[in-house]
């Protein structure tokens, strides 16, 4: 799977670990910034990483900032993103099942290192289901965006 992933400055320190680690599960990973530790404002990094997944050329995205939620704020700003804090393993993976969440948010001054990785195994391990009832529902995620 390709992995588009992005940070402000609150999260660059713990982007390097999950980049690492998601390499090590076999995926590709497209990093759109920051590359420092500099202050870099969220809704740009959220920017690149939406932008990716509605293009296509990546199937999920990863933000992480100081606590997930402005980057999470910020991504759902773009029609055709799901995007969803998660810092319990339970979201991760329930986000995605239930929600079809393409974008997952991490907090680095909320979550660790380890985690992190276990939150990413579980979002990426995650299928939308068959289910009639959470595809009804995320069709009507999409109506909403379509009343914008």
């Amino acid at each position: 799977m390709r992995i588009v992933i992005g940070s402000d400055h609150a999260g660059f320190p713990l982007k390097s670990t999950i980049v690492e680690h998601i390499k090590s599960l076999g995926h590709e990973v497209v990093d759109v910034g920051s590359y420092d530790p500099n202050p870099v404002d969220f809704p740009d990094v959220a920017k690149n990483v939406t932008a990716s997944i509605i293009a296509g050329t990546a199937e999920r995205g990863l933000l992480v900032c100081g606590t997930g939620v402005g980057a999470s704020i910020a991504a759902n700003k773009v029609k055709g993103i799901r995007a969803a804090v998660c810092h319990d393993v339970h979201s991760a993976h329930q986000s995605v099942e239930h929600d079809d969440v393409n974008v997952m948010c991490i907090g680095a001054q909320i979550v660790g290192a380890w985690l992190a990785t276990d939150l990413v195994d579980a979002y990426l391990k995650a299928e939308f289901s068959t289910d009639e009832d959470f595809r009804r529902r995320v069709r009507k995620l999409a109506d909403m965006d379509d009343q914008r």
